[in-house]
């Protein structure tokens, strides 16, 4: 199964609280090919899976990944223009609630200091033994390249600057 990333790196993480994420948009991507020839941008479902990425391993670590998350809703979401090539994504999610049951957070995409777009995003709290039939046993979101990212993240902002 191919998965998207659609986030290149963690700027910030406070564990149970905030997540940043960062997208470099090349126009070497695929979805500059598809979205739309002659006028290449990356369009708001695709920035909302950015702001869903980043959110979900925000809900997710603060379960210490017990649980798969699964995106359940999206409450509110709106777009004010589509990305292009050579901007720069800056995604910012906040964990508003979070239970048994599942997570909201709320989240931004800004380009430099330009807000582009803005959701709440609630995730459901699945059992892995839930989904197993369904998706396979590997973990779907919390293994490989962005639990990585995370990883890294998290050691840089353990690192102190030089004096």
């Amino acid at each position: 199964m191919m998965r998207w990333i659609w986030i290149d790196r963690f700027t910030a993480f406070e564990s149970g609280k905030s997540a940043q994420a960062v997208k470099n948009l090349s126009l070497a991507e695929d979805h500059f090919a598809d979205h739309f020839p002659g006028f290449p941008v990356m369009p708001a479902p695709l920035m909302l899976e950015g702001l869903a990425q980043t959110g979900g391993i925000l809900v997710g670590e603060a379960n210490g990944y017990a649980k798969n998350v699964i995106l359940a809703k999206i409450p509110k979401a709106s777009f004010k223009r589509e990305a292009r090539a050579g901007e720069r994504l800056t995604y910012t999610t906040t964990l508003e609630q979070l239970g048994e049951v599942g997570g909201l957070v709320s989240g931004t995409v800004h380009v430099g200091d330009e807000l582009i777009g803005e959701a709440e995003i609630f995730f459901a709290h699945v059992d892995p033994s839930q989904t197993k039939d369904l998706l396979g046993e590997d973990n779907f979101v919390f293994t490989g390249q962005l639990q990585k990212m995370l990883g890294l993240a998290k050691a840089a902002s353990k690192v102190s600057p030089p004096a």
